[in-house]
């Protein structure tokens, strides 16, 4: 909603820049979506590893809670 309001303003004080960011919005999106799910995988691959490290520590105080 506050993007809306926002873009509403520009256009009042400037459509041509309105036009231009209403145009470039969808490019740029396009362009940034390869990176966001590029980030992504990284972020859920470090997270795997750091689990994949952490078990060997973490398996034994579970058994030891447990008993």
């Amino acid at each position: 909603m506050m993007k809306l309001l926002l873009w509403c303003l520009l256009f009042v004080l400037s459509w041509p820049v309105a036009v231009v960011a209403l145009v470039l919005y969808p490019i740029v999106w396009l362009v940034a979506l390869p990176f966001r799910l590029l980030g992504r995988t990284v972020r859920v691959l470090v997270e795997t590893a750091l689990d994949l490290v952490l078990l060997p520590i973490r398996l034994p105080l579970r058994l030891l809670r447990a008993a």
